[in-house]
């Protein structure tokens, strides 16, 4: 627990003058300069879907009102069971074309291909059944420009995200390799033909809470590992890759459940063995809105899938843990996704039972076990408060006041119950890790994205 905090704490610390400055910045001006410049990249906007029927459409439209000079939005059917498919031929026109595809990586094989007669620059492709990661490597190889953006079926982008998401790459001339954007969750708000037209909350504590923890995990964890170049996750919902670092590696790897993580940390190995100074960062500002778990059933699979996926890439990348070779992803991010990420779930779940159990048989001090507990709590839920407050005071995403205080007091109720859940499902998932195969997450779509 003291470590857990210690290193959220550093993370803040390294994390503060980035948010400092960032408050600061004309974004505006930023993006006008930006919009008109010859010297941005082309990119691929890729979208895996499997049984987005609800969504899609908002998805896809979001992507093609981008504010980016030069892009193309590949959208992957893998095999979808609903009418995600016919959805996209009606909706926007498309008619069959040849399928001319260099085959970089083997995939489930592509039944057909369209084109949008009303977009040129859309295209959707219709496979067999391949999962995620299948899915992603036939948009990469059927894709034609040097960059490109994943984007999950579930999601919308803000009209400059891509600009903003590009903007390092383009600054850096090509020093960086890989960038991921802010996610944020849409449960609760206004969106009309893929635009998110008024920001509310949700009125059900599981959203809430879910708020609460991407803030703390973007604006505190995710910033403060990119600012000494050790970020593990660019999310699956929003990051931006250079295609050939990505062929070079082998694209993402089949079979397993957190296909982003593993591939981002098998890029951070390839930098390494290059010897290498081309980084991967994360990009506070630009937005991803994505529809978050509703029920406690879906929220649960979500979880023992994403500890299922932190487990395995653990595994597989087993042999930089502690190598000094790979210097702070080995020395400090693996090891702390490893025993603050993944073990961590067991280690409380654990210290529950000795506490429960040391009370009853009167082994514990009460009024010690009770102070401990109090400054676990209060400790846990100000970390997320202070993310809250962080976010707000940074970017003021939330029209009202009234908002900002229920997300603040929600956050200082965290440990109380939320954190409880997610251990004991975390621990499930970890468990689930080795006996069960990847596949897609089914999750029950309430429709935030469905056209008002």
């Amino acid at each position: 627990m003291i470590g857990a905090g210690l290193v959220y704490l550093v993370l803040f610390l390294v994390a503060s003058p980035k948010i400092r400055r960032e408050r600061k910045l004309n974004r505006h001006e930023q993006i006008e300069e930006l919009s008109g410049d010859n010297g941005t990249y082309p990119v691929s906007v890729l979208v895996p879907v499997f049984n987005e029927e609800a969504g899609v459409l908002s998805t896809v439209r979001s992507l093609l009102a981008l504010n980016y000079p030069e892009f193309e939005v590949v959208v992957v059917n893998d095999g979808s069971a609903d009418g995600t498919g016919r959805k996209m031929i009606d909706s926007f026109n498309m008619v069959p074309i040849d399928l001319a595809v260099r085959e970089q990586f083997k995939t489930a094989p592509i039944v057909r291909a369209y084109k949008s007669e009303r977009h040129p620059n859309l295209y959707l492709l219709e496979k067999e059944n391949g999962g995620k990661a299948d899915a992603l490597n036939a948009g990469i190889n059927f894709s034609h420009y040097p960059y490109f953006a994943a984007i999950d079926g579930d999601s919308i982008l803000e009209r400059d995200a891509l600009l903003k998401t590009m903007k390092p790459i383009i600054d850096s001339n090509g020093r960086v390799t890989v960038t991921g954007g802010t996610v944020r969750i849409a449960n609760g708000c206004k969106v009309v033909q893929g635009k998110v037209e008024k920001i509310r909350l949700p009125k059900r504590p599981l959203e809430i809470m879910q708020i609460v923890e991407y803030f703390r995990s973007f604006l505190i964890g995710r910033l403060g590992l990119s600012r000494v170049n050790i970020l593990l996750i660019i999310s699956g919902a929003f990051g931006v890759f250079e295609k050939n670092r990505v062929v070079k590696v082998g694209g993402y790897r089949t079979g397993t459940i957190g296909e982003d993580m593993e591939l981002v940390v098998r890029i951070h190995r390839s930098l390494k063995d290059e010897k290498s100074s081309e980084r991967i960062e994360y990009i506070q500002d630009p937005v991803c809105w994505t529809e978050a778990p509703s029920t406690v059933a879906s929220l649960k699979a979500q979880r023992i899938r994403w500890q299922r996926g932190l487990a395995e890439t653990l595994w597989i990348h087993r042999d930089m843990l502690f190598n000094p070779k790979y210097r702070g992803v080995g020395m400090f991010s693996l090891p702390y996704f490893l025993f603050v990420e993944l073990l961590s779930a067991l280690f409380e779940t654990i210290g529950y039972f000795i506490i429960i159990g040391g009370l009853v048989f009167s082994i514990a001090d009460p009024e010690i076990a009770f102070i401990v507990l109090l400054v676990m709590v209060l400790y846990g839920s100000l970390i997320s408060a202070l993310a809250v407050l962080l976010e707000e005071w940074t970017y003021h995403k939330y029209p009202d006041i009234s908002s900002v205080i229920v997300l603040y007091v929600y956050a200082l109720s965290e440990t109380f119950w939320f954190r409880i859940l997610m251990n004991f499902w975390r621990l499930q998932g970890l468990l689930y890790s080795f006996r069960k195969k990847a596949e897609w997450g089914d999750m029950e779509r309430k429709g935030v994205f469905s056209e008002e």
